[in-house]
């Protein structure tokens, strides 16, 4: 089989860079996209804010104590949404093989690119002068033979530019990585790893299959098979979405059983309309509850049918905040999300049809231009 040539492409600072194109007197100024109220979090922040520590997830407090001239943007989905489709119809131009990862991130699979470009590094580097061309916005791209190291490699060089990694330097590229900055690896696992004597690509690939699937169980292959480079999964097209939820974080704590349920409810009316647009009905409610204490739980049922109505996913999303109730604690912010999909409603009576598993899921609080020489890629 010939050698897969994948590219990563991750738009820079994404929403906060749409701001700044379109309002000329935010330009150079820290912004952060989201709402500067007491309970508000950052859903992006420029590159100016960034310089400050500012970060995506940030509570907005937080983030105007590191920075006192950030500047609050609420946020405009509708737009970013149209933004992202202009950039998808470009990435058309060049393979069928698209799959989003999110309104500002895709991988692209061009080992036979429509427009008989020779490189996957010449035809990114096409992409991202025809995004800046066409939206003013500015993407950075990563190039080699698997959606791991591309992944990796579009970070390398932002913003507003590319990396290739090319089979011959794969190894070397992971073997001196340190695990804390693979794509999957989150700070618990990679705390897990150090204190393993994991710190590098080149540490974990020492480890033999069996010590890894004793720490980490059924990961253990796969990061087995990272740590020497390999990563086999497909760019998917047309992935189906596995998931839709709502969440909130309120102005101040919620206490009342009542209000929460109330809560709850609002939750659900936003995942309900998104159902009923996308004729989208799931077996699997889950209910999130963050605590004033930051301490996240998840109780989450899963149904032998799709539940078919409004009322009844109502009913199955305050049953489930109902075991969590009465709480001493106070809530500050609760979600609800729907999950395994049917294509078509299944259930019409007034009950909900019978349940499979309940599960529960508690965390504890939260602590916290340039382009590479082009390969043979």
């Amino acid at each position: 089989m010939p050698t897969r040539k994948i590219i990563h492409v991750d738009m820079d600072a994404f929403y906060a860079s749409v701001e700044q194109r379109d309002n000329p007197a935010l330009r150079g100024r820290p912004v952060a996209v989201g709402h500067g109220a007491k309970r508000g979090v950052v859903a992006a922040a420029s590159y100016e804010a960034r310089a400050f520590g500012v970060h995506s997830a940030m509570p907005s407090i937080t983030a105007m104590r590191q920075c006192a001239e950030l500047v609050f943007v609420p946020p405009r989905f509708d737009v970013y949404r149209a933004v992202s489709r202009q950039i998808h119809t470009i990435f058309a131009d060049y393979t069928a093989l698209i799959e989003p990862l999110s309104l500002d991130e895709a991988y692209l699979d061009v080992t036979e690119n429509q427009r008989g470009l020779p490189t996957a590094s010449a035809t990114a580097k096409e992409i991202r002068a025809r995004i800046l061309q066409d939206t003013s916005l500015t993407a950075s791209a990563g190039i080699s033979y698997n959606k791991f190291l591309a992944k990796l490699a579009s970070g390398q060089r932002k913003p507003n530019g590319q990396f290739v990694i090319t089979p011959e330097m794969g190894a070397d590229f992971i073997a001196s990585l340190p695990v804390a900055k693979f794509h999957g690896v989150g700070p618990v696992t990679a705390a897990r790893m150090q204190g393993l004597g994991i710190e590098t690509g080149a540490d974990l690939r020492t480890k033999s299959l069996a010590f890894l699937q004793q720490h980490f169980g059924k990961s253990a292959a796969w990061y087995l098979g990272i740590a020497n480079g390999e990563d086999h999964r497909p760019v998917v097209a047309d992935r189906p979405r596995k998931s839709s939820g709502s969440e909130t974080t309120f102005e101040r704590d919620l206490t009342a059983s009542a209000e929460i349920e109330a809560g709850v409810e609002a939750m659900v009316d936003d995942v309900w309309a998104w159902c009923e647009k996308a004729k989208a009905f799931g077996r699997t409610v889950t209910v999130k509850v963050k605590f004033a204490d930051f301490q996240q739980v998840t109780r989450s049922r899963s149904f032998a049918m799709a539940i078919a109505r409004h009322d009844l996913l109502r009913q199955a999303s305050v049953d489930l905040v109902r075991t969590l109730l009465p709480t001493a604690k106070g809530v500050r912010l609760l979600g609800v999300t729907v999950s395994s999909f049917d294509s078509a409603p299944t259930d019409t009576d007034d009950e909900l049809p019978l349940f499979g598993v309940d599960k529960t899921i508690v965390r504890q609080p939260d602590t916290a231009p340039r382009d590479n020489v082009p390969g043979s890629m």
